[in-house]
């Protein structure tokens, strides 16, 4: 138990599968998992673990940002004894190709934020996910004829910037979208020689101006959701 997390230890499976949303990870449970239960409700961060295909798996929200990512994939890590976490979240395109629902799975995070920093002295502004669940996962795509995007994106802290050069992230970087959590996740996996990957389904486009309502971003990504599942 942390001051986050009431589950006890062996409620936490190994492999975790981590949405943003905690009420998508409640829809993750009821719909792809079976056997499974209620494990943690602390703040209404909602966890369950049961199993996929006989794989036992822990699906947990991450609520939004790196600060609250940070905490949750730390103690997951750090105190539950986690091997490896895959985010599934959504994020904004800045490529007209990528439209909605578009898969992307993140090779690079590029942030601003000075969370790896001040949490052990970093001073990467990129950070890397695991490789080998990287390698898993596009595997598994390739079996399934599920198109994924490489690249990189910006885990920026800012949802609303008042001057948004995103632009110049484009073109500096090649940079494929935004989000607000895969940085302190590669950071916590890094630091503890743990395994974290990101799956993203856009859900927004900085060109075409296309949304994804709020009911699509909760139910919607089922494409990315059973990526994550197989790969586990």
């Amino acid at each position: 138990m942390t001051p986050h997390i009431e589950a006890k230890i062996e409620d936490i499976a190994p492999n975790v599968i981590m949405p943003g949303d905690p009420l998508r990870a409640k829809y993750i449970a009821e719909t792809y998992l079976t056997d499974y239960k209620l494990v943690n409700s602390v703040r209404n961060m909602y966890a369950y673990t049961g199993y996929y295909k006989d794989k036992k798996v822990t699906v947990m929200g991450s609520g939004m940002g790196i600060s609250s990512i940070g905490i949750y994939s730390y103690e997951l890590f750090k105190f539950y004894n986690v091997e490896n976490i895959i985010r599934v979240g959504s994020c904004g395109s800045y490529k007209k190709e990528l439209d909605l629902y578009s898969l992307i799975l993140v090779d690079k995070s590029y942030s601003e934020s000075n969370y790896a920093l001040i949490q052990n002295g970093c001073k990467d502004n990129i950070l890397k996910p695991s490789l080998q669940l990287n390698n898993k996962i596009k595997e598994i795509a390739q079996d399934n004829n599920v198109k994924l995007n490489e690249g990189l994106i910006y885990s920026s802290e800012v949802f609303y910037q008042e001057k948004d050069n995103y632009l110049d992230l484009v073109s500096k970087y090649d940079c494929l979208g935004v989000e607000m959590e895969s940085f302190a996740l590669f950071h916590n996996a890094n630091v503890l020689g743990k395994k974290a990957a990101c799956i993203l389904t856009v859900s927004d486009n900085f060109i075409t101006n296309a949304k994804a309502t709020v009911e699509e971003r909760q139910t919607a990504f089922n494409e990315m959701i059973v990526l994550a599942l197989k790969a586990i």
